[in-house]
């Protein structure tokens, strides 16, 4: 059976912090003073090279050892001064239910493998803190300096970020959202089969399992049934590559993950007799299925945007809130299609759109952008792409909820377009275009957004005014 995406990642460290410090629960049973809790207990945490629990739900940033002092009047201190202890009620102390929060991890894998450390360290803490709260002499200590607390050394924006639950989200809303692209040769879990209309699906993938074993059947299920069991695959494989081959993420360098290469590429040379080449998954990549993504496109930037973040993550590399990535973008199925672009545009040259909504109570138009998507001019002189909606409070006040996707109701927008006309987005990919590359705004009215390019919402380039 294999193990989580989580479970691979820490399968290198050792979980039995406590196990190893050779202490057992029958050597703490005499009624022990603080300190002597404090030195049997809480320093062997201080003083392991190996993660505490933590790793359970945070990928980085964060460690319980982040939290300890060598003295144990320190420790106590810090933690007090910080909100951690609670004087009157020490069992319902902050820093014991941090430790807690593994124990709400929907990944049962995850919850038994960390929980001989996690259920070591809250007794631990919870017998010290109980016994430091019923002596005055260390309840009532003096205030520490704020520069002498005990904390981890990352902001706490850096350290929500690196949660595992966030990690997931982001690549729901990014990559796993997305899926479609690939169908259905990719997400046979999608193909409906009393659905008239996928029955070229349904035809596809019956020549898939004639024609390869299900052990490579297995390999072409890259998108699952969740965004988490769909992760935790691309974690794993991408670990286990055969020797030459790409990764299907590449946190080294995340433009060359096979989950980009593969649906940028094209397919593999055709023989004299009809038939193709193997399809190869080292430079130069092809594709079976032939191009189902374009460089410039809003599918390959939120892909690209997500697994620099994610190495970023694993990696700790983020170090101030200012390097976060927003992170913030919920992809839907409406389209937003610029016609007429003007001549001076090259045909595909990147263009990113973003889209504003009007502001009935401040008689203005709202300064964050609530929509964007991203194109290329098209020999007809069009851009279009599906948007990505912004997740934030003042966008919310324009959208709505249908079905488990956000959507902008009918009223008046106003969308702001951005040429890449110094060629910014070859260097980087997730770059979203600044002043420097804007090139005009336009007004529209919607009375209703529908799905698909069918029903895009069209703006002409001659409305363009800077």
């Amino acid at each position: 059976m294999s193990r989580s995406w989580l479970r691979e990642l820490v399968a290198m460290f050792a979980v039995g912090v406590f196990a190893s410090s050779g202490l057992t629960q029958e050597a703490t049973n005499h009624e022990s003073t603080p300190l002597e809790i404090f030195d049997q207990r809480i320093m062997p945490i201080f003083r392991s090279s190996q993660p505490s629990s933590c790793v359970q739900c945070h990928l980085s940033a964060v460690d319980l050892k982040n939290y300890i002092l060598p003295s144990q009047e320190k420790t106590f201190a810090s933690l007090r001064d910080q909100g951690l202890i609670d004087l009157q009620a020490p069992e319902k102390s902050k820093i014991l239910t941090l430790i807690r929060m593994g124990d709400k991890d929907l990944d049962k894998g995850a919850q038994l493998i960390h929980e001989k450390t996690r259920k070591a360290e809250y007794a631990a803490f919870e017998a010290w803190v109980k016994a430091c709260c019923q002596d005055p002499k260390i309840r009532d200590l003096p205030q520490l300096n704020p520069a002498d607390l005990a904390s981890p050394d990352k902001p706490e924006a850096v350290i929500r970020h690196a949660r595992k639950s966030r990690v997931v989200d982001s690549f729901a809303r990014n990559v796993w959202s997305q899926r479609m692209r690939c169908f259905p040769c990719h997400t046979p879990h999608e193909i409906d089969p009393s659905n008239p209309r996928q029955q070229a699906a349904i035809k596809t993938q019956n020549e898939l399992k004639k024609k390869y074993s299900p052990e490579l059947l297995a390999r072409l299920n890259i998108f699952r049934e969740t965004p988490e069991a769909t992760l935790n695959y691309l974690v794993e494989s991408s670990r286990n590559v055969k020797q030459g081959e790409l990764p299907l993420l590449n946190l080294a360098e995340p433009r060359k993950s096979l989950i980009l290469l593969k649906p940028t590429s094209k397919l593999p040379i055709k023989r004299e007799d009809g038939t193709f080449e193997p399809v190869s998954s080292v430079a130069p990549v092809t594709h079976m299925g032939g191009l189902k993504m374009h460089p410039d496109d809003q599918s390959y930037k939120s892909f690209v945007a997500w697994i620099k973040d994610y190495s970023n993550v694993v990696g700790d590399r983020y170090v101030g809130v200012e390097e976060l990535p927003a992170d913030n973008w919920v992809a839907t199925k409406r389209v937003l299609k610029l016609s007429s672009a003007p001549e001076s545009w090259p045909i595909g040259i990147p263009v990113q759109l973003f889209v504003y909504t009007w502001n009935d109570e401040e008689t203005s138009w709202r300064k964050e952008p609530v929509a964007f998507t991203q194109g290329t001019v098209t020999p007809r002189r069009m851009v279009n792409g599906a948007m990505f909606l912004l997740a934030s409070r003042d966008a919310a006040r324009a959208t709505t909820v249908k079905g488990n996707e956000a959507v902008l109701g009918g009223g008046r927008y106003m969308v702001k377009v951005y040429v890449d006309l110094k060629h910014r987005l070859a260097d980087d990919p997730t770059l979203l275009l600044g002043d420097e590359d804007f090139v005009g705004q336009a007004e529209f009215t919607r009375s209703r957004w529908r799905e698909g390019f069918k029903f895009a919402a069209a703006v002409s380039g001659n409305m363009l005014k800077r």
